[in-house]
């Protein structure tokens, strides 16, 4: 059917996409992590974490689409695939990827204006960014800590769209986690002036960060550098990391003192 009238959200950021571009009443059920705009969480059923969902319960929804997101949700497109259902899955690892999957989720419901206008001033806002002054800090974003993985590619081009120079900016082209790990000798090496952490649905530590060996010699950790974004508003690509997320880092690294910028 087109457009489609029952949609399954398996991820954030196509929730928020269809709530943005008033084609919320498509959705008949969400991920449990959904918590954008705040009247998901009483207006959708939810019926998957990340990894697992609730495949029966998605049948019952009788849906005729369902979106998922990266080779992490291939097992359960497989098998709602099996059962007859039409799902299409996003795989964008990057701010392009992001801006196409909005005017993909637009022309799908039928959408396309509606979705490009939304993709546009996304992009309008981020170029509309105040250039830094000074040398820019050097940023390190850890999305988990045990192993050490460095930020994603979106994330990466979000710290420099805000000012910051990310020192595993190499790391971030991979699109796997496994490809991001970082040792804590890499990161002393790299003398990262910012540690951000956002752990993935967990608290960021700043101690244990700085006991980790060697990192009292990051400047980061001797200047007290040491900050944290919550996941739910990074880690997701779409709409949350091009708002919320994106101003975070822009006060974290406009916080960065003038005085240390000038060394």
């Amino acid at each position: 059917m087109f457009p489609p009238r029952r949609i399954v959200c398996l991820t954030e950021e196509t929730v928020e996409t269809l709530y943005l571009l008033g084609e919320d009443a498509r959705i008949v059920g969400v991920s449990g992590f959904a918590l954008r705009p705040p009247q998901v969480r009483r207006e959708k059923p939810r019926v998957s974490a990340f990894t697992s969902a609730d495949i029966e319960g998605i049948l019952a929804l009788d849906p005729d689409l369902v979106f998922t997101y990266s080779d992490m949700q291939a097992d359960i497109a497989a098998q709602l695939i099996r059962r007859g259902v039409a799902v299409h899955a996003f795989n964008h690892a990057d701010l392009a990827g992001i801006f196409a999957m909005m005017r993909m989720v637009g022309a799908m419901v039928g959408a396309p204006e509606k979705a490009d206008a939304l993709a546009r001033g996304f992009e309008e806002r981020l170029a509309a960014a105040p250039a830094p002054t000074g040398r820019r800090p050097r940023v390190f974003f850890e999305e988990w800590y045990e192993p050490i993985i460095a930020g994603s590619r979106w994330v990466s081009q979000l710290i420099e769209a805000a000012g910051g120079t990310d020192v595993c900016a190499e790391k971030a082209r991979h699109k796997g986690g496994k490809e991001r790990i970082v040792t804590p000798e890499e990161v002393v090496a790299a003398a990262p002036d910012v540690i951000i952490g956002s752990w993935c649905g967990k608290k960021f530590v700043p101690k244990q960060v700085a006991a980790r060996p060697g990192f009292a010699a990051v400047p980061a950790v001797q200047g007290g550098h040491l900050h944290e974004i919550n996941s739910t508003l990074i880690l997701q690509p779409g709409p949350a990391a091009l708002t919320d997320g994106f101003d975070a880092l822009r006060r974290i690294i406009a916080g960065f003192p003038e005085g240390e910028r000038q060394t």
